[in-house]
């Protein structure tokens, strides 16, 4: 008994901390201003693709926040960037092309009460569910706790489970940051899965290491792509309960048509943009040296816009 009691205050302390320390660390990310955003061979010079940014929905990341080295990446790259400030209606979707959700939340912050409640109403998941199927593109990332439970109402719209929690995997972390949670996917460890969003147009597109900083795990409908494979070895760890299970099987990133139309479902938020944290300003996204975060936002772009087959 002595043994079971020990471990239930092991895990329950071991998952608070991750929450602690999750929360602080948001609370200091702010955009890298110094971040390079140069895109050396625009995707689009004409007919410049319409992508509608969500920030209707209390979310964490938004076009002047924490995601505008994203935004203005995508912008560099052709792409005309508007904001949608409303709930979703067909009329509202129909003039666009791609529909970014970043990290919407149920309540304004997610340290607040109800953080983790539908960020959507039921109305407007069927509204993008049925834009994707009439030929949109959506990319849609939900990130650990609160994130998750956050966006599980649209998810499930789209045939896909969010584990809710965090994700670890200690055999697979970045060995810089020494944080089981921050994963390595590369070629060499077979992570990244052969996709055209990992592949790119060429060879000069091409993915080979990639860092996730902390996220959830994912699984697709039937026929869907995990181009962010998770390992045997990563684990979920679930908030407000002692619930620990294998994420073998489960991926971080994922791809796959409806109807239509295409949808990307990333686990976590922050390897899409560049952000600095901490007293030092430390990178904390595609500003880390070495890594090709940068060329996979793009790349999912380009799938999304039908540049990539």
């Amino acid at each position: 008994m002595k043994r079971m009691i020990s471990k239930f205050a092991t895990f329950s302390i071991s998952l608070l901390l991750l929450f602690v320390l999750s929360v602080a660390a948001t609370a200091q990310q702010t955009a890298d201003p110094h971040f390079n955003a140069r895109v050396e061979h625009p995707a689009f010079t004409k007919n410049f693709p319409r992508v509608l940014f969500d920030e209707a929905h209390n979310n964490f990341h938004t076009t002047t926040g924490r995601y505008k080295p994203f935004a203005d990446l995508i912008f560099n790259d052709g792409y005309h960037v508007a904001v949608n400030r409303k709930p979703f209606a067909k009329e509202s979707l129909q003039t666009f092309k791609i529909l970014v959700i970043a990290n919407a939340l149920g309540a304004e912050d997610m340290d607040d009460e109800g953080a983790d409640g539908p960020a959507f109403s039921a109305e407007e998941c069927d509204t993008v569910r049925d834009w994707i199927k009439g030929g949109g593109a959506l990319l849609f990332i939900a990130d650990h706790a609160p994130f998750g439970a956050a966006a599980e109402i649209l998810a499930k719209r789209l045939g896909v489970d969010m584990s809710k929690g965090f994700t670890e995997d200690p055999a697979n972390a970045d060995p810089e940051s020494k944080i089981p949670s921050v994963i390595v996917y590369s070629r060499q460890n077979h992570l990244l899965a052969d996709h055209p969003i990992t592949n790119g147009r060429n060879d000069s597109e091409r993915v080979n290491r990639i860092i996730a900083f902390t996220g959830q795990s994912l699984k697709g409908p039937e026929g869907s792509d995990a181009f962010m494979k998770l390992a045997d070895t990563a684990v979920d760890n679930i908030p407000s309960t002692t619930k620990s299970s294998s994420a073998a099987g489960r991926a971080q990133g994922i791809a796959f048509r409806l109807g239509k139309g295409r949808v990307v479902v990333m686990g976590e938020a922050g390897m899409l943009t560049a952000q600095v944290t901490g007293s030092d300003n430390r990178p904390f996204g595609m500003n880390i040296p070495d890594i090709d975060n940068k060329q996979l936002a793009l790349n999912i772009m380009h799938w999304l816009s039908g540049v990539l087959k």
